[in-house]
């Protein structure tokens, strides 16, 4: 994948949007994220800075502007910087705060 792409799972899981890889491979997988508004249902689709994410969770649809890829998954507000919030909403339902 190019350098300035990343896997959207990947992705997921080091914005903390899933507690596991797997998790956010199976959210991508069964349809409940959608990418620049298009169902993005391979969790290998490359994202990159500028896209839209909306993330369909249970108890919340929250919609991210991507602003940063990450190299680890690192901390709650280290996570808070590869995107900008565009739901109004405070936080992924993964993370209490």
């Amino acid at each position: 994948m190019r350098e300035d792409r990343q896997r959207l799972d990947k992705w997921l899981w080091f914005a903390r949007f899933a507690r596991t890889r797997s998790l956010a491979a199976r959210l991508a997988a069964d349809g409940f994220v959608r990418v620049n508004g298009l169902r993005a249902e391979n969790p290998a689709k490359g994202i990159g800075i500028g896209d839209v994410v909306t993330v369909a969770a249970p108890h919340a649809t929250l919609a991210v502007r991507v602003i940063g890829l990450g190299l680890r998954r690192g901390p709650a507000p280290e996570a808070r910087l590869l995107y900008d919030d565009l739901s109004g909403q405070s936080a992924p339902p993964d993370r209490p705060e």
